[in-house]
């Protein structure tokens, strides 16, 4: 299977509508049918997926609308997980933070579901299917019932395999790990990564690592052990500042993050076309995807479309260039490819 060179694609979160916000308000308030809600998030799908699609995304997903958030929505679907209640994170933010009180276990698929969907109603080929990583829900989680932090991980390690097995046979080419939180503690990124080598053993499709606002040299010193296909990282945000460490990346395809999802400033076409051309500075362009720098549910759902098309204008700038070098398409590479 071929793309066309620089396949852009998001990287997993999207503002959801106002109306399904308020739906959401209305299942926490007991106040709506079960069946309501999941038709609206339904409708909210095929609604992001089209605005996606318009964009000119060539690798969209659903805006993760039947998600309330990254962890929480799969600690629910858990078994073993508890939750006492809301935390606060940050300001006035609060999160339905779940505490493992028993062995987890895999009871239920977790994002089936919403793979089966989206792949009924895109007119892409590949969708890109975001899940939260093993580290990161033990990270954000509270632990009560393991007698440490490492047979934590690597159950919801085992639990995060089979879903990916359980999407791989139902035809997923195409996931990314969320792991926002791995280089949280550098004493334990090799217990992230082992955790993530771990919960892609016995895959053979495309996986994906996001890691997003943390200390890229750190990540580097195991680019080569850590076993997916793709690093998807931010790099807007830190305008485009410090990227040798990008010379350590090999035989991996980079996720090169273009607009900023914590600033509604739109930016131009042109500046996303020069970002993306000093990223070949470090990697051929065979070797890049372009996409945000992390989720856009926190900006105005205008604001994070226009940030789309622009950014796809400037992919497609690019491409005319390299056309003119005869690279044109690249190869739709897998784990069994690296």
């Amino acid at each position: 299977m071929e793309l066309p060179i620089l396949p852009t694609s998001v990287i997993g979160s999207y503002p959801k509508p106002r109306w399904l916000l308020r739906m959401y308000k209305l299942r926490e308030l007991g106040k709506i049918p079960e069946e309501d809600f999941k038709e609206a998030v339904r409708d909210a799908s095929i609604s992001v997926l089209r605005e996606h699609e318009r964009a000119g995304i060539d690798i969209p997903w659903d805006g993760e609308m039947g998600r309330s958030e990254m962890t929480e929505y799969f600690t629910s679907k858990i078994k073993g997980f508890k939750f006492y209640g809301p935390v606060r994170v940050w300001g006035n933010a609060y999160f339905n933070k779940a505490a493992a009180v028993d062995k987890l276990e895999y009871e239920e698929p977790l994002v089936l579901d919403e793979f089966l969907w989206v792949k009924e109603n895109t007119t892409r080929e590949i969708v890109k299917i975001p899940i939260t990583g093993p580290y990161t829900i033990a990270e954000w989680s509270f632990n009560e019932y393991y007698p440490d932090k490492e047979s934590f991980v690597m159950d919801l390690a085992e639990i995060i395999n089979k879903e990916l097995k359980v999407l791989e046979k139902h035809g997923a080419k195409f996931v990314q790990l969320d792991e926002p939180a791995m280089l949280n503690h550098p004493s334990e990124v090799p217990l992230a990564v082992d955790a993530i080598n771990r919960a892609v053993k016995g895959i053979k499709m495309k996986v994906g690592l996001h890691v997003c606002y943390s200390n890229y040299n750190l990540l580097a010193d195991y680019f080569d052990e850590i076993k997916v296909t793709q690093f998807a990282l931010e790099f807007a945000n830190r305008n485009f500042r410090d990227m040798d460490f990008l010379k350590k990346l090999s035989n991996k395809e980079l996720g090169f993050g273009v607009v900023d999802v914590h600033n509604p400033r739109v930016e131009s076409v042109e500046e996303i076309r020069q970002a993306i051309k000093k990223v070949f500075t470090y990697l051929e362009p065979e070797w890049v995807y372009i996409n945000p720098d992390c989720g856009l549910k926190l900006l105005d759902r205008k604001i994070a479309y226009q940030k789309l098309v622009n950014m796809v204008q400037a992919v497609r700038g690019v491409r005319k260039e390299l056309e003119k070098e005869g690279k044109t398409t690249i190869e739709f590479r897998t784990l069994k490819d690296i």
